[in-house]
């Protein structure tokens, strides 16, 4: 049986509700005995940069696990994952999976249980949301939205922080097409190229990025419009776009056995954060994003990743929504 249709008949409140009560647990051994609240300057973090400053100096982040992967920042507002690169370019259904899971689709893997990173987020008082779902028809993941940020030391030993999704990009690597009755008169494709022309389908395809000389080169061989918008279509395409959607908490789901009927969370399959839509993510992409080998859209931005084994902290950051003010009378 698959992960979806486990997770929509074996949904299961009950291990949600022990969940919620770790969480909860969590909250009152961090407590501080004065009850001082973090002031405003604690909770900001900036976009890219330096680590936020004044949000670990009176309270040391709390591990939520033995090896303490997993660590709730409470003047931080944040929770911490300690992971370290594994893969720098490849096709991407997660940005960070679990340990021994999916490492060959996964930039960062953590050494740690699912369950402990949802019970953190639930501590730090994230809303969970719904997965996503395929039937009757596609709805996308939602929840309360994630900011994800990864800092790492540089090989100058320089701590450095950016957005995660500066680490993923729109894919690249993969067939474009367009639809081209015939070639111009005359004109004959390089030897050896990419760019073909399918008679049958009445279609121009090429694959991958388009350097600029080839761009150039195609250009050059016709001034006919569609032949020539085709080009400028694939060199487009092929260019680095970071990847610009938010992550939610879909908070996964349950699974009963039948047989054993022990119950498991089914994100300690792998899926943590997720830029495919997954019915089990614990933090997915909140866009429609195909989990299937051809249609991935993301790829590892390679050039901005550290090497493999680079040790990296995740923070993760629930984002509380502004409320629209009510407009007054006489407002326009």
């Amino acid at each position: 049986m698959d992960p979806t249709s486990r997770g929509a008949r074996f949904h299961s409140w009950r291990l949600f509700a022990g969940m919620l009560g770790i969480a909860l647990g969590l909250i009152a051994a961090i407590h501080s005995s004065d009850g001082e609240q973090p002031s405003a300057t604690a909770a900001a973090a900036p976009k890219s940069g330096a680590p936020p400053k004044g949000a670990a100096t009176k309270e040391a982040p709390v591990p939520l696990n033995k090896n303490g992967t997993v660590l709730l920042d409470k003047a931080g507002k944040r929770l911490l994952l300690k992971t370290q690169v594994v893969l720098r370019e490849a096709m991407l259904e997660q940005f960070c999976c679990l340990k021994q899971t999916k490492e060959h689709e996964s930039i960062l893997s953590l050494d740690a249980k699912a369950y402990a990173v949802h019970a953190g987020l639930l501590a730090l008082g994230a809303k969970i949301g719904t997965p996503v779902q395929y039937n009757p028809e596609y709805k996308a993941p939602t929840g309360q939205r994630i900011e994800i940020f990864v800092s790492w030391a540089d090989d100058q030993g320089k701590m450095q922080r950016v957005p995660a999704q500066s680490w993923v990009r729109k894919a690249t690597h993969r067939f474009w097409a367009v639809p081209l009755e015939t070639l111009p008169a005359g004109l004959k494709l390089p030897k050896n190229s990419e760019l073909r022309h399918d008679a049958k389908l009445k279609e121009l395809s090429w694959y991958g990025p388009m350097t600029v000389p080839q761009r150039d080169e195609f250009l050059a061989l016709s001034s006919d419009k569609a032949f020539r918008k085709a080009i400028e279509y694939f060199f487009e395409q092929g260019q680095s776009h970071e990847m610009k959607a938010d992550w939610v908490f879909a908070g996964s789901g349950f699974y009963k056995d039948e047989d054993t009927k022990k119950e498991y969370y089914l994100a300690e399959d792998g899926d943590l954060i997720c830029v495919a839509n997954f019915p089990s993510a614990t933090i997915d992409v909140a866009v429609p994003s195909s989990s299937q080998g051809d249609g991935l859209l993301f790829e590892a931005y390679t050039e901005r990743i550290p090497p493999k084994g680079t040790p990296v902290t995740v923070e993760l950051i629930p984002v509380v929504e502004k409320e629209a003010k009510p407009e007054k009378p006489g407002e326009k």
